[in-house]
């Protein structure tokens, strides 16, 4: 899986505890338009699974129902990976920084 910037974003997101789409845009700052497809992806290679909330729920909400996704095991592990290369990023940046000034 290639692993882009909004991709490690909705992977951090749903780490963070957001499950559904509105709450994933809205933790991210991610248009539905980058969102929804990262997390068909995401499905789609089985690093989340999709699940819809039960009908009467959402009714009882007045709203539709929502789809809410969860991190497998190799979710989890992908999501690791995308901390671990941001940090090594944002320590490659901050070293860059400090050379230019000495």
């Amino acid at each position: 899986m290639r692993l882009t910037y909004p991709t490690a974003l909705v992977l951090q997101a749903l780490l963070d505890g957001h499950h559904h789409g509105f709450d994933i845009m809205e933790a991210t700052g991610l248009p539905s338009g980058t969102v929804y497809p990262i997390l068909r992806r995401l499905d789609s290679e089985g690093c989340v699974r999709a699940r819809w909330e039960k009908e009467g729920v959402a009714r009882k909400e007045q709203r539709p129902p929502r789809r809410y996704y969860e991190l497998t095991a190799g979710g989890r592990h992908l999501a690791g990976e995308a901390k671990a290369r941001a940090l090594a990023m944002a320590h490659a940046g901050k070293r860059l920084l400090v050379e230019s000034e000495g």
